[in-house]
């Protein structure tokens, strides 16, 4: 049995543990990826895009409201009169602001992908976390480097 397989094994273990279904489906699509020899072709794309497609998903998800017309502008200009919907907002842009610092530590230094999956693969199996912040991750890791480079 070759490593990867061994590895993505060990995972669904890990998921049937801990009983996260995300972690479990996505172990088995990867194996049946594997098992139908399709990994050449199949996994490039996975790994240079899915984190694309899962933002996109994400945020169809999280618009979905809008388009059910469940919230609207009426629901928009109320919530902004809370102080729970600024912090929501700034929260917003600084989420955003430390993915895009993620993007960039992880095409400087990409072993430190290596880190940031096993961080993930901890929180989503031990945790119940949800595996959406890898490059948040990174991001707070670009900016604890650059503090500590500083001092």
């Amino acid at each position: 049995m070759n490593q990867p397989v061994l590895f993505l094994l060990v995972l669904l273990v890990i998921g049937l543990i801990a009983k996260n279904q995300s972690l479990m489906i996505a172990v088995i699509v990867l194996l049946f990826i594997k098992l139908i020899g399709m990994e050449g072709k199949l996994l490039p794309a996975i790994q240079d895009k899915g984190i694309h497609w899962g933002v996109t998903v994400i945020t169809i998800a999280v618009l979905a409201p809008i388009a059910t017309g469940d919230i609207g502008f009426k629901q928009l200009t109320e919530s902004l009169r809370s102080l729970s919907a600024w912090i929501a907002l700034i929260s917003g842009v600084v989420v955003a602001l430390l993915a895009k610092s993620g993007v960039t530590l992880l095409a400087n230094d990409p072993h430190i992908t290596t880190a940031l999956v096993l961080g993930t693969i901890l929180a989503v199996s031990l945790f119940n976390g949800i595996a959406v912040g890898p490059l948040v991750g990174a991001g707070i890791a670009y900016i604890a480097i650059k503090i500590v480079e500083f001092f």
